[in-house]
């Protein structure tokens, strides 16, 4: 059996179309149908059913797809295991990113793995939780480091970090060390976007609180951390956000942070991937070593 025969088939399946997979692959659209007549030939059934503009998979070809996987994984460890040097992998992962775990634990994680895979790039985008898990599901990146979790049989999650959320104020703030939700309510409060993992454990707090969210008095929504950093050191608002995003700037006395009472939820960051979508050897070795990464920087 064709191992890259079987690697055009994969990307059909993942594109579900021969056109996409003719350019992701850069080979022609009959170059691409040529591979998989090929294959039909050879094991003398038929792999794809063409529904509307869309190419699905038959039962036979739902269950070649799942050995092509395993197949292109072996050939892919065996060729890492005859590799005379290690730190000669090359390749591109592309990956997304919601903010906190994006400013503050992929750049550990980056350099951990670079210090042994030196010659891999990352391409990085930064999004809301919700708007990583739509690119990792949608297969547009290999990985997505993200605070939340948006279940689907498809994706894959792997806990890589524990924390909670903390209040953060103005250093001319003045609050108990330890504040309840319902003394803040009439303070002005700057949020994280709508889509963002630290926005839905917010809501579960206020929902496990009974407090409706318009109780808060909102000022604004903002997408990027650091600009709700300086509305909260300029005294503009209140927010509540990762203690792992708090902890830099309250060392360096920007801001305070407090807890929150009666609040002792806490929440992970991912690692997520797509089970269907065929990674590089580069992005699946990111992924087995993304717990090792964190740990070596707690």
């Amino acid at each position: 059996m064709d191992l890259h025969q079987l690697y055009v088939f994969t990307k059909v399946v993942e594109n579900k179309s021969f056109s996409k997979a003719a350019e992701e692959v850069f080979l022609s659209q009959s170059t691409v149908s040529a591979h998989i007549q090929a294959l039909e030939k050879m094991l003398n059934m038929k792999l794809f059913d063409r529904v509307g503009r869309e190419s699905v998979l038959t039962p036979h070809g739902e269950r070649l797809y799942h050995w092509a996987q395993q197949l292109l994984l072996l050939k892919d460890r065996a060729l890492l295991d005859l590799s005379e040097s290690m730190t000669e992998l090359r390749g591109v992962i592309r990956m997304a990113a919601s903010s906190v775990p994006g400013q503050f634990l992929l750049p550990k994680m980056i350099n951990g793995f670079r210090r042994v895979y030196p010659s891999v790039t990352f391409h990085i985008s930064e999004a809301s939780s919700k708007i990583v898990a739509e690119k990792v599901l949608s297969g547009t990146v290999d990985v997505g480091i993200l605070g939340e979790k948006y279940e689907n049989e498809r994706v894959e999650y792997i806990p890589l970090l524990k924390e909670h959320l903390v209040l953060i104020a103005a250093n001319h703030f003045k609050f108990p060390q330890t504040v309840s939700i319902h003394e803040l309510l009439e303070f002005p409060f700057v949020m994280r976007s709508p889509d963002s993992g630290t926005n839905a454990l917010l809501e579960r707090l206020l929902k496990k609180k009974h407090i409706p969210k318009d109780q808060l008095n909102i000022i604004a929504y903002t997408d990027s951390g650091q600009s709700l950093i300086q509305f909260v050191k300029h005294g503009i608002g209140i927010s509540i956000i990762s203690e792992i995003a708090a902890e830099e700037y309250c060392q360096t006395n920007v801001i305070k942070k407090f807890e929150i009472e009666d609040f002792a939820e806490e929440r992970y960051f991912y690692l997520a991937y797509n089970k269907n979508k065929t990674l590089s050897l580069v992005a699946k070795l990111f992924i087995n070593d993304a717990r090792k990464l964190i740990e070596a920087h707690e």
